[in-house]
């Protein structure tokens, strides 16, 4: 379990892996106010391969994607840091592009894994996983479970 610094290492760290005959899983998201949801769908993610590396969106794309002017409540650090410590994660990236094609196209995963509220044509990188014969994986989310509606039942008292 380790942060990478940089996209490089993250591409190197994959690389890595496939030589020793392991599949890279990538998933990617905020995972800010990090929840149950969060941690069944990355242990759902980590069982489709053999290692996970999941990238999370920098503070500046957070706030690219309109989640709110308070958001992202933990610092692009701290919510790496969580992540690295999960069982299921073998190591985090932060990325700071508005999508993650660029670190998708950088890793080359084996297996990308999305939430099932994407649409399998909307997903970013779908096309360089698929294109050198890997395979993109949607999986459901957990019921009653969002960081957004966990904010407003904070802010609600």
């Amino acid at each position: 379990m380790r942060v990478l610094a940089s996209r490089a290492d993250a591409a190197a760290w994959a690389a890595d892996h496939r030589a020793a005959g392991r599949a890279v899983v990538f998933t990617n998201g905020v995972f800010d106010v990090l929840h149950p949801g969060h941690t069944r769908y990355l242990a759902d993610a980590r069982a489709e391969g053999d290692v996970l590396i999941v990238a999370v969106n920098s503070d500046r794309s957070v706030r690219a994607q309109n989640k709110g002017a308070d958001r992202p409540i933990h610092p692009e650090q701290e919510r790496a840091e969580l992540l690295s410590a999960l069982a299921c994660v073998d190591a985090v990236v932060v990325f700071d592009e508005d999508t993650p094609f660029e670190i998708v196209r950088a890793i080359q995963p084996d297996v990308l894994v999305k939430g099932a509220d994407w649409a399998a044509d909307a997903i970013v990188g779908r096309d360089v996983v698929e294109g050198r014969g890997g395979r993109v994986v949607r999986i459901a989310l957990a019921p009653g479970y969002s960081t957004t509606s966990i904010l407003q039942r904070a802010r609600k008292g």
